[in-house]
């Protein structure tokens, strides 16, 4: 190859390379635009949330300390969704986070506290296998029936799930957690741009959650989920 040739090769290349780039970019941002123009007005007041008559308050999970204890970003989302329980939102909770393995167990810590702050133990049912936002809210509707939920968990995360929720069938609601600031709280935002296109795409094509199973109905004792 001569060294024009090399040279037109290089700029075509980069051409392609640039291309790809400006339609990823294009492609985020869409996603981005969409999640938030159509979920933004879905976040609301408790009082509001109660009008909607939801089947059950949906708490999303996150990091669990070594001892079982919540962190400060789960213990909000908790208090959350206590609050809206005893306000009479939804008869029931569901707890849904990550216990992909043995040793860590989200969901557990989770019911823990709220039994600890007085919700009765059969009003709170574990979602063992919400390891993503996505699968969260496929599960509240493909596991445990719901049809209208209240989802508790901070402003930046809620967009996401309810763009999932109501894209996967569900009348969906949320309130913000927002009690306390975050030191990671840019590292949350950043990460949630690329997590909306996922979950975008995820939500078009209905793609199932990693562990489907058999229905839970929630008239019935949250209990029979602790296993």
């Amino acid at each position: 190859m001569t060294k024009r040739g090399s040279h037109r090769w290089l700029k075509a290349m980069l051409g392609v390379v640039l291309g790809c780039l400006v339609a990823v970019v294009a492609v985020v941002a869409v996603t981005n635009v969409v999640t938030l123009a159509t979920t933004k007005d879905r976040v609301v007041s408790t009082e509001a949330a109660a009008a909607l008559d939801a089947d059950a308050i949906v708490v999303l999970g996150a990091s669990v300390f070594a001892d079982g204890t919540p962190s400060g970003i789960l213990q909000d989302r908790l208090d959350d969704g206590i609050a809206l329980y005893e306000a009479g939102v939804a008869p029931k909770i569901i707890m849904s986070g990550d216990n992909s393995t043995v040793s860590y167990n989200e969901v557990k810590a989770m019911k823990d506290y709220a039994v600890s702050q007085g919700v009765p133990s059969e009003d709170v049912f574990c979602d063992h296998a919400g390891f993503s936002t996505y699968e969260s809210m496929y599960r509240a509707k493909h596991v445990f029936g719901a049809e209208r939920i209240v989802v508790a968990t901070q402003t930046y995360h809620l967009y996401r799930a309810l763009y999932a929720a109501n894209g996967l069938g569900m009348e969906a609601l949320g309130v913000s957690s927002d009690y306390h600031t975050y030191s990671k709280q840019l590292q949350y935002d950043i990460r949630e741009i690329p997590a909306r296109t996922k979950d975008f795409f995820k939500t078009l094509f209905q793609v199932p959650s990693t562990f489907v199973g058999d229905p839970i109905s929630l008239h019935q004792s949250g209990d029979v989920t602790e296993g």
